[in-house]
């Protein structure tokens, strides 16, 4: 029997999911969370043998909340779920360690068959996720792009410094940067443009 904690901010499909995982093979849901920081603390106390966490939720998304698990457990199994693979995002996630990618889309008898495939210690990277993920057409560094990606979720510069361990001066040149590279105005505009470009 595989253990899972099941994380994804849409109610609906979290619930048909967990239905559907423990319905189709020997799985057992130990937890469900609804964001980020509950992603964090149900891994933490249920110590799953594979998180599946969606990659876009509200707050702390499933990168954020995969980098905080890591630190506490390095060697958690964790399947991400995306819509569609943003350009970068998926060599963050394998940078951190993530096993598995999967469609949201995906049939719920292929997640529970990558589920275990994770748990017997491979790894699994659906072909349209990596197809789209290999097209890198974005100009701005990882630092950038997380400068703008809490730019986008509303943090002033201050609290991007605090966030991000780094000095005001720092995040101020960094957000310079991503506006000339974008050609915008303001940091909320290039924070906008390259979510448009599915950069974030």
């Amino acid at each position: 029997m595989t253990t899972v904690v099941l994380a994804d901010d849409e109610a609906l499909l979290r619930k048909a999911l967990a239905s559907l995982l423990t319905f189709e093979g020997e799985i057992t849901v130990l937890a469900e969370a609804h964001d980020g920081e509950s992603a964090v603390r149900a891994t933490l106390r249920h110590r799953p043998d594979v998180l599946v966490i969606d990659l876009e939720m509200p707050g702390l998304d499933g990168l954020g909340a995969v980098a905080e698990i890591r630190r506490a457990r390095p060697d958690q199994v964790i399947l991400m779920l995306t819509r569609h693979a943003r350009p970068g995002v998926l060599r963050k996630a394998l940078k951190l360690g993530v096993q598995g990618f999967v469609s949201k889309s995906a049939e719920p008898a292929h997640i529970t068959s990558v589920i275990n495939t994770l748990h017997e210690g491979k790894r699994w990277i659906d072909p349209d996720v990596s197809a789209l993920a290999v097209v890198d057409d974005c100009p701005l560094t990882d630092r950038e792009i997380d400068v703008l990606r809490a730019t986008r979720d509303g943090y002033s510069v201050a609290e991007i410094a605090t966030r991000l361990h780094l000095a005001e001066g720092t995040v101020r040149n960094y957000l310079s940067h991503a506006m000339q590279k974008t050609q915008t105005r303001t940091r909320h505009e290039a924070a906008r443009f390259a979510r448009e470009h599915d950069w974030l």
